[in-house]
């Protein structure tokens, strides 16, 4: 059985709960990420997505400016837009119940946390389906 801590992104990109809503777009775009775990003194305070900051955004009907939005966003903690309570897995999580929690929860992704709180990584559908090619390129454990 593989498990979530042989596939998962090792020591992810994070930001601080002090940060803004512009500042993590700068940061998912440069670093080319979807998802940013929100720190607090070294402990994770939440999570930030793509999805949640396009959400968060005031809509394109509004009358503000592109300048406005921009400024409104960066005078906005990223502790207002993010996801206060993600779901975490631990390193020896079965790759299956991290993959099937990922399929029934819709999520594209879960922080992954040692036996200390920490987090040491993240799962995403990405890796998970990265798993399925690497599993099924032997053909004893995926028929064809």
């Amino acid at each position: 059985m593989t498990t979530v801590g042989r596939w998962m992104t090792k020591n992810p990109i994070t930001i601080d709960k002090d940060a803004t809503v512009i500042e993590a777009i700068h940061l998912m775009k440069e670093k080319n990420i979807r998802r940013l775990p929100v720190m607090d003194k070294g402990k994770v305070a939440g999570i930030l997505t793509e999805k949640m900051v396009a959400d968060f955004k005031p809509s394109k009907a509004t009358s503000l400016d592109t300048w406005e939005v921009h400024y409104i966003l960066s005078k906005t903690s990223v502790t207002e837009a993010m996801n206060p309570k993600p779901y975490r897995v631990k390193p020896d999580t079965a790759l299956t119940d991290a993959a099937k929690l990922l399929h029934d929860r819709k999520l594209n992704g879960v922080l992954v946390m040692d036996d200390s709180d920490n987090l040491v990584g993240i799962l995403t559908v990405t890796n998970a389906l990265e798993a399925l090619i690497e599993i099924c390129k032997d053909p004893s454990v995926c028929q064809k």
